[in-house]
C-alpha cells in the first residue's frame, strides 16, 4: 500500500491529466465568468437583440462560474447627470 502512494509512481500522463483537468476547470468556473461579466457590463444598455441572445447564452453556458462571481460584482444602474 505505501508503494501506491509514493510519488515516484505517478506516470506523466497522470500529472498531465490532472494539470488539463484543473486548467479547464478554472477556465470554466472563473476566466470565462468574468469575461462575460466583463462584456455584460460594458454592453448591456446598447446591445442590440441578436447581441442580447448571445448575452443570454454566455450566461447560462457559464452559470456555475457566475454563481460563484456573482456576490462580487454590482450590476446597478449607473448615476444620471443632473445639471
Amino acid at each position: 500500500m505505501e508503494n501506491l502512494l509514493n510519488l515516484e509512481n505517478i506516470g506523466l500522463e497522470t500529472i498531465i491529466t490532472a494539470s488539463l483537468y484543473l486548467t479547464l476547470s478554472g477556465l470554466y468556473l472563473l476566466i470565462i465568468p468574468a469575461g462575460v461579466y466583463f462584456y455584460l457590463n460594458q454592453r448591456w444598455y446598447v446591445a442590440s437583440s441578436f447581441e442580447r441572445a448571445f448575452m443570454y447564452f454566455m450566461v447560462f453556458f457559464s452559470f456555475p462560474g457566475m454563481l460563484l462571481l456573482s456576490p462580487f460584482l454590482n450590476f446597478r444602474p449607473r448615476r444620471r447627470e443632473l445639471s
